[in-house]
């Protein structure tokens, strides 16, 4: 017996006939992080990834009874699936994302350029990544350190944990919150999204290689001959 339960058991003995014991353990809240630790502990986690690749889901999970719905063209049977593929990451700034199931569509970037390919419509939509970022959380695996902490707030809510809750500066992104969770090699393993719709994105990686050896091609993307180019 512990020394903190030993004295709840002597109390305990002289009032036992007034009330029983509850519980003798006691739990210390976690600690967040300032703001500049969290900042810090986050860099300190990005700038060991140079290259990463792993294995992904992604579901999104939104409320039926959200009125806002019907105004996007949305549904909650449309929302509600689970989206996987893999990922690839070289950085900074080079990014390879491709969706397998139920649909196939790849997003590929190597810095300054993000193409967004969907093969069923045979259609590749061209954007800068500066318009881009905000809209792909994804990408910020890739992205300069530094771009990224002039475009989001961080928080570490335990600074004994490695987990960020990262928030925009600007409230025209497409996501009000973004947290992001790294596991035990020091890669992230999920990622969770809130948007202005009261929807939440999980997207949880696996398979997990850190500093593995990326060819370049995979990040030189061509669009197949008769595809459709969107600039955006």
């Amino acid at each position: 017996m512990n020394f903190v339960k030993k004295i709840a058991y002597a109390t305990t003995l002289s009032v036992m006939t007034l009330a029983p014991v509850v519980s003798t353990q006691v739990f210390a809240a976690p600690v967040a992080a300032s703001a500049q630790q969290a900042t810090t502990s986050l860099v300190q986690q990005l700038s060991g990834l140079q290259r990463f690749t792993a294995d992904f889901e992604q579901t999104t999970k939104v409320d039926s009874n959200n009125k806002a719905l019907p105004k996007k063209g949305l549904t909650a049977q449309h929302m509600n699936q689970t989206f996987k593929g893999t990922m690839k990451v070289e950085r900074p700034g080079k990014f390879y994302w491709e969706t397998t199931s139920p649909a196939k569509q790849t997003i590929v970037t190597t810095g300054k350029v993000v193409w967004i390919y969907d093969p069923d419509l045979q259609q590749a939509v061209r954007q800068s990544l500066d318009d881009q970022i905000a809209n792909t959380p994804a990408l910020l695996l890739s992205g300069n350190t530094n771009q990224i902490m002039q475009s989001y707030r961080v928080t570490q809510p335990d600074r004994s944990k490695l987990y960020y809750t990262l928030y925009p500066k600007q409230q025209d992104g497409a996501f009000q919150s973004l947290t992001i969770s790294f596991g035990a090699n020091k890669a992230p393993n999920l990622m969770v999204l809130q948007d202005s719709l009261g929807q939440t994105t999980y997207v949880r990686f696996s398979n997990l290689k850190v500093n593995p050896t990326i060819p370049a091609s995979v990040f030189n993307f061509a669009p197949p001959k008769g595809t459709d180019i969107i600039d955006q």
